[in-house]
């Protein structure tokens, strides 16, 4: 095996600032939707697709997908969520292992009423200070990033072993 080829100054500044970054936005944002609303900030990725969805219903591997959930995360999240009346599973007719998660009209006001709050916060405590500049930079980061890694399915068929 090769040595490693190590971070260089910028790389490694460039690393542990992301990763605090990632981790104190991370932790504002749950800590304001809990407040805000009595939600996890995985409860929040899980109920905005399925707000936004046609019939407020996607197939559990779609919303795996939308939220970027692994398949059994997503299950305990799910099951969760069912336990508080903001979500429920229903089986497919036609796909016997295949299943959709549906929001509940209890989840459908629990997200009516966070996202805005949600939206000022994230605007207070990232959009705002940064230049549009910033922002296209950061879109494109993210972008690139995501789709070079794909969803947590696609990692995990790159995971040794599976």
């Amino acid at each position: 095996m090769s040595d490693p080829r190590w971070l260089d100054d910028l790389e490694s500044r460039a690393w542990r600032g992301y990763m605090a970054m990632t981790q104190l936005l991370e932790t504002e944002v749950n800590r304001g939707l809990k407040q805000d609303a009595d939600l996890s900030l995985s409860d929040y990725r899980v109920l905005v697709p399925l707000s936004e969805a046609e019939g407020h219903r996607l197939r559990m591997q779609d919303l795996a997908a939308e939220a970027h959930f692994e398949k059994s995360r997503l299950s305990h999240q799910i099951r969760r969520m069912e336990s508080r009346g903001l979500v429920r599973r229903e089986e497919c007719p036609t796909d016997a292992r295949g299943a959709f998660a549906i929001i509940t009209p209890e989840g459908l006001k629990a997200i009516r009423m966070a996202a805005p709050l949600h939206v000022a916060r994230v605007r207070r405590i990232l959009i705002d200070s940064l230049t549009r500049d910033q922002l296209n930079c950061l879109a494109d980061i993210a972008t690139g990033v995501v789709d070079r890694l794909g969803t947590p399915a696609d990692a995990a068929a790159r995971t040794p072993g599976n």
